[in-house]
């Protein structure tokens, strides 16, 4: 430590290298935020709370896009930057759609919400905010409830009202719009919280209120960044967040609601256990799938020729099972094309005998059967001795 007191081009170099790791830190989380959570990078409740307070679209447009606030931090086009939101309005009797663009490139833009505005048979105001399949998947909506009527509702039923339709496009932009370079999520997460407002309810729901908007939002739609891209779409991306059900969502080796891991082969389960691996331990000692390893009863799984624990072999053909028998009769192939089969035959009264078939070369076979046990044989001279004293003539085995 004396040294480097002593040496300030030494303090300088390691506050360098320092400096240099925590960008680098930064630059790896920018990447994960921008590839893996899209739809994080843009708070739709933060989108329904500039809009109540917004006096018209243009207005909405500048606060959806100013620099100083950063409520959006969407960078499709990966170019270190974040995306301009263009908004443009579609409108069909009290239907009013208003889609949120992402400027991406010369006559290249993508979706990424729609505020769909509608008023009921009662002269209600309903408005929801709808993220685009393509980042926020399936049926992703919310539904703001405002304490207090926002002013901008009122421009939506004016007597010869024009549906309004940004201006700007890519490389034209508002003179005070400037561009800035994405947060990592975790960062945005924390601070777009501040441009929520507290106040409103903003409730999920899975149900489009409007039967009309999809029809009415089609003149106005892009989808430019989607068809070229569909590799990043919701459905497509591995997305680490968790789902309502507490477990996570298409991610390899990741911990579901259960403990569980998904569709994560060697590693293990909520009970202990592997999961679709071969020659890894399950929760009972056993070994999975794997051959010629270890059961928990000491037998051998699946393995051909191998001892079990109780001395005999598993299903091989042609070995000593443990009561002397033979399993699935054993053939040898000699060299000349002959063949030698050995069997085991099993009588009616328990006992066993070798029975050997030899098939030679020319096509004859010639059988021959073991002698018969001891005990067997001196049954059969009985039988054979009791019938010649009766005068029946015995019969031949």
């Amino acid at each position: 430590m004396k040294n480097l007191i002593n040496k300030p081009t030494n303090l300088i170099l390691l506050f360098s290298l320092l400096l240099l790791q925590g960008i680098q830190a930064q630059d790896d989380s920018t990447d994960e935020a921008i590839i893996e959570e899209l739809s994080d990078n843009l708070d739709l409740e933060a989108v329904a709370s500039i809009f109540a307070e917004s006096e018209d679209l243009e207005a909405f447009e500048n606060a959806l896009n100013d620099p100083d606030t950063q409520v959006s931090n969407l960078d499709l086009n990966e170019d270190d930057q974040v995306d301009y939101l263009r908004v443009m309005e579609s409108a069909e009797d009290d239907t009013h759609v208003i889609a949120l663009q992402a400027v991406l490139d010369e006559d290249v833009y993508q979706d990424v919400a729609t505020i769909e505005v509608e008023q009921d048979d009662s002269g209600e105001t309903v408005v929801q905010f709808v993220g685009d399949v393509y980042l926020y998947g399936p049926n992703y909506i919310i539904e703001p409830v405002y304490v207090f009527r926002p002013a901008i509702f009122s421009i939506f039923w004016r007597p010869y009202y024009r549906p309004y339709r940004s201006v700007y496009y890519w490389g034209y932009y508002p003179p005070r719009w400037r561009y800035w370079r994405p947060f990592p999520v975790a960062h945005y997460t924390r601070n777009v919280y501040v441009h929520v407002n507290a106040r409103h309810t903003y409730r999920r729901t899975h149900i489009r209120y409007s039967t009309r908007a999809v029809t009415v939002h089609r003149s106005v739609r892009r989808n430019d960044y989607a068809r070229t891209n569909p590799n990043r779409s919701y459905t497509a991306r591995r997305v680490a967040v968790n789902t309502s059900g507490g477990a996570k969502y298409r991610k390899t080796a990741v911990n579901q609601a259960d403990g569980d891991k998904y569709r994560a082969a060697g590693v293990n389960k909520a009970n202990g256990t592997k999961k679709r691996v071969a020659g890894v331990n399950k929760a009972d000692g056993t070994k999975k799938r794997a051959v010629g390893v270890n059961q928990a009863d000491g037998d051998k799984y699946r393995a051909v020729g191998v001892n079990k624990a109780d001395g005999t072999k598993k299903r091989v053909a042609g070995v000593n099972k443990a009561d002397g028998t033979k399993k699935r009769v054993a053939s040898v192939e000699r060299p000349d094309g002959s063949k030698k089969t050995v069997a085991v035959k099993k009588n009616p009264n328990g006992s066993k005998r070798a029975v050997t078939v030899n098939k030679h070369s020319d096509g004859s076979r010639t059988v021959k059967t073991a002698r018969k046990p001891a005990n067997a044989r001196n049954k059969s001279n009985k039988s054979r001795k009791s019938n010649s004293r009766k005068g029946k003539r015995p019969n031949r085995s």
